[in-house]
């Protein structure tokens, strides 16, 4: 088959060449090719399967050396301590799994998203199918507001019109034709016959003939380029990769000496072999990157639930630093619903409220509420008519138009006052029609109810007016003079002048389809916008309070632009709106002097976006940039987030860009950066108590080896307490409530890293104040006289409790662990759970042989609770500290 070319042949040899006909393919010859060519879907990158995530959790050295000596010691008679070492061990690696697993599902979401379905022909009936059923040599069927689902020669073509902005980045849609191009070598642009996968159909009807599909179409080989594009790891990651090798090194160092010393004392080898492997297991932060990994599959949990989807984890981490979101105005800032404002007829000027495709709203006039007038009614009536479009109520709720936007705006006002479209379509069927081009910028109907003939037409309103000999006024129609005119054009240029889109309707009785176009009666004007979502004005208030700049990017008038900009709350007093010429004017230098000034570009096209992002960066932004064609897709990967539109947006800039908005609104851009932030100040958290808490374990254990003590805890117990403080308290921080000024502060600096000097003080203090606390307690408990199994369980419990008090303390490394200290709920359970388990091993008979503990003591207790408790004063001390700055920057 050709690949390139079929512009070139006319629809007979394209039907041969696919080996087709006009009625379309029979089910089995569909079938037979389905299976010859694939799905038409794009193929997605290899999917972990669960085994395979399984079996990594067993990779780790560590793990499997501690699981070979259990064996070793299981058949040297240690029986039940080798079975809950490795039923400790088991348990770790599920939990590994578990979170692993959900992790990679949070990334399958984003492939979730419904798939398309297509109108074809098959054994000369029309279907829907899924589009990814399509196979070459089928015959689609295209409508207003169809996405075309293949790549397809044009065979039919009435007023057929497609947007194909997506891949070609020319927002005008162009008009399609039926015959060959002989130009072998056009661009895709130019290629007027065919319709490519991914764009619009914005205006009429037609049929085609697939000729490719999948990663066979235009779109496919675009997709193809994008999947060589490896993922760099984050400086987080890198960072985490120096901090746990750094660590690594110096836990081997100690526990090499800690065996060595007990092996010297005459301690059995294969004792010492399982305490040394187990100490190295629990003090080695060999999951350091999972933890990462983790917590940012958790943050793209919730962004989910956010209406942002995260293709790469990383960006996570990169959404908290995010200080300039660059965002796309058109249903982002917008509704991208049509809504028509004021509406002007027989010299009264109509406010229309209510904004999208929602039929609800009031008509006012001077500020009061009043019905609509009859003049209004019929300029309505007239406009719903001259339109194709169709109001539709959603499954889910909520209202959308089945074609183009601007008469949907008519086909809604309508509504509120009243008119359905299907019932005036029943009562005045249209017989005729003249439609609308970019010569006549009008379009006219006429239709028939009972024996009259009437002509309604819309456009601009100086065609319309030219066409017309008379106005509609409150007392009926009357002639149109010259001041008429000239007030009409003025109230025309009122409206233009609040951003409004205006259009002009008229119509006309007793036509034939020559005359109807001719001494029209003038029904008024009607003033139209693409309205702002009130949500982004939120949203852009609270970009404000968290230092983040937003900044608007668009293809439409800048007066359309600023208008809207200015309602948002985006463009204050000094901040300049520049146009896509004025852009090319700029040298790179000067847009770097004045890029912190511009809070609008308009009238930019797709290539503009690199230079305004390039710009922000060299001043050492971190820059959001959305965009929602395949020709955004540079602009997207030099972005440091890539924002892709999940609606309007084209698969290949959802495989180009980090994030998807499933809902294409600006506040799931703050949104996700919230996320962001939160999810890096749990890994924070997260890290600062696991990292002390290891500290603390080392210190202890090397404090005790040095100075010729027993050693405080067994293998098992330090399995134990690595499990018990490092599982299910650790993995409760990283889904902790986000702190109450997170935004309110400035973005972080990417540079500074995680550990910061305050984040470095407070884990070290946490770690050396439970080493000595709980060193000092074991050398007081041996020589107080009591057993050294006492002593060891006296320390063991000691060292668990003071995990969970650091557990509360690390929820943040600023504020009081007294400002809301139970609020995550997560983090109760699991301490509470924990202490349950510490009571059961201390008291129940059988747990005492496996984890060498002792029934403690109410003295006991009361020692060792008062001991762990001091945790909290030196914390809470080093962070108040912290608060007035005498560790530097809290950032």
């Amino acid at each position: 088959m050709m690949q390139n070319h079929w512009h070139i042949l006319d629809t007979e040899a394209t039907f041969k060449e696919l080996n087709s006909q006009p009625a379309g393919l029979t089910g089995a010859e569909a079938a037979d090719r389905l299976a010859k060519y694939g799905p038409n879907e794009l193929q997605a990158a290899h999917r972990v399967s669960p085994w395979e995530i399984l079996l990594e959790q067993f990779k780790n050295v560590l793990i499997l050396i501690l699981l070979g000596a259990t064996a070793i010691s299981l058949f040297l008679g240690h029986g039940v301590e080798s079975i809950v070492i490795a039923v400790i061990v088991l348990f770790a690696v599920v939990l590994g799994f578990v979170q692993e697993y959900r992790a990679e599902r949070a990334i399958e979401a984003l492939k979730q998203m419904a798939a398309p379905t297509a109108s074809v022909l098959r054994d000369g009936m029309e279907i829907k199918i899924p589009a990814r059923e399509l196979v070459p040599g089928d015959v689609i069927i295209l409508h207003t507001g169809d996405r075309v689902p293949s790549d397809a020669r044009v065979l039919e073509a009435v007023n057929l019109q497609i947007e194909e902005a997506a891949l070609t980045g020319e927002s005008v849609p162009v008009e399609k034709h039926t015959d060959p191009i002989k130009n072998e070598e056009l661009p895709i642009g130019d290629r007027k016959n065919m319709a490519y996968a991914g764009t619009a159909v914005t205006y009429g009807r037609g049929r085609a003939l697939v000729t490719a599909t999948a990663m066979q179409t235009e779109f496919g080989k675009i997709a193809q380029m994008l999947q060589n594009v490896e993922s760099t790891r984050t400086p987080l990651q890198q960072n985490l990769d120096k901090v746990g090798t750094v660590l690594a090194r110096a836990a081997f160092v100690v526990v090499a000496i800690i065996v060595a010393l007990g092996l010297f004392r005459g301690q059995p080898f294969i004792e010492m072999l399982i305490f040394g492997i187990a100490l190295a297991v629990a003090v080695v932060p060999e999951a350091l990157p999972a933890v990462v990994t983790i917590s940012l599959a958790i943050g793209v949990q919730k962004m989910v639930k956010r209406n942002a989807l995260i293709r790469r984890l990383p960006a996570v981490e990169t959404l908290g630093s995010t200080s300039v979101i660059c965002s796309d105005k058109t249903g982002t800032l917008t509704k991208d619903e049509m809504t028509i404002r004021r509406l002007y007829s027989a010299g009264e000027m109509i406010h229309v409220s209510g904004a999208g495709y929602e039929p609800t709203g009031e008509f006012s006039l001077d500020g009061k509420t009043a019905p609509p007038s009859p003049a209004i009614r019929q300029m309505l009536l007239a406009a719903t008519l001259a339109s194709d479009t169709h109001l539709v109520r959603l499954p889910e709720g909520g209202w959308d138009i089945k074609g183009d936007p601007t008469e949907g705006a008519f086909v809604v006002a309508a509504a509120k006052a009243g008119l359905d479209k299907h019932q005036l379509d029943e009562e005045n069927p249209r017989v005729a029609e003249i439609p609308f081009t970019s010569e006549t910028k009008r379009m006219t109907t006429i239709h028939e109810a009972g024996k009259k003939r009437t002509a309604y037409a819309k456009g601009a309103p100086e065609v319309i007016l030219e066409g017309c000999d008379f106005v509609l006024t409150s007392n009926g129609p009357k002639p149109l003079d010259a001041a008429g005119r000239k007030e009409i054009l003025h109230q025309a240029q009122v409206l233009a002048g609040e951003a409004l889109r205006v259009l002009g309707i008229a119509s006309k009785d007793n036509v034939t389809l020559e005359t109807a176009e001719r001494g029209m009666t003038f029904l008024g004007l009607a003033g139209m916008i693409d309205p702002p979502r009130p949500e982004a004005k939120a949203a852009i208030a609270l970009c404000a309070d968290a230092g983040i700049r937003p900044v608007m990017i668009t293809g439409d008038h800048p007066v359309t632009a600023a208008a809207v900009a200015r309602e948002l709350g985006l463009l204050q007093e000094g901040g300049r709106v520049v146009t896509g010429a004025e852009l090319e004017d700029m040298t790179d230098e000067q847009l770097k002097q004045e890029v912190e000034n511009i809070s609008v570009y308009a009238r930019v096209s797709p290539s503009h976006k690199l230079r305004v992002v390039t710009a922000w960066q060299s001043l050492g932004h971190i820059a959001a940039m959305t965009g929602d064609g395949v020709n955004d897709a540079p602009a997207l990967k030099k972005a440091d987030i890539g924002i892709a539109m999940g609606i309007t947006g084209t698969d290949v800039t959802k495989e180009a860009a980090a994030m998807t908005l499933t809902d294409d609104n600006f506040a799931s851009i703050v949104a996700a950066v919230e996320e962001g932030r939160g999810v890096f100040g749990n890994i924070k958290k997260y890290l600062m108590y696991l990292l002390s808490s290891n500290i603390g374990e080392i210190g202890l254990m090397a404090g005790s080896a040095l100075m010729g003590l027993p050693l405080p805890l067994t293998a098992v117990q330090i399995l134990y307490v690595n499990l018990a403080t490092d599982g299910l308290p650790a993995l409760a921080l990283s889904v902790d409530p986000a702190e109450k000024d997170l935004m309110k502060r400035k973005p972080r600096d990417p540079r500074t890293g995680i550990f910061t000097r305050p984040v470095i003080i407070l884990m070290v203090l946490g770690g050396i104040w439970s080493a000595l606390v709980n060193l000092g307690l074991f050398t007081w408990a041996l020589n107080s006289g009591r057993s050294l199994e006492e002593s060891m369980t006296m320390t063991f419990v000691s060292l668990v409790l003071i995990q969970f008090f650091k557990a509360y303390n690390f929820r943040s490394d600023r504020h009081s662990v007294l400002d809301k200290p139970f609020e995550n709920k997560w983090l109760n359970l699991s301490v509470f759970w924990e202490f349950l388990l510490l009571i059961a091993i201390v008291y129940v008979p059988f747990l005492h042989e496996a984890f060498s503990t002792y029934a403690l003591t109410l003295e006991d207790w009361l020692i060792v609770g008062v001991l762990s408790v001091t945790i909290v004063p030196a914390l809470e001390l080093a962070k108040w500290m912290e608060r007035r700055g005498w560790f530097g920057s809290l950032e």
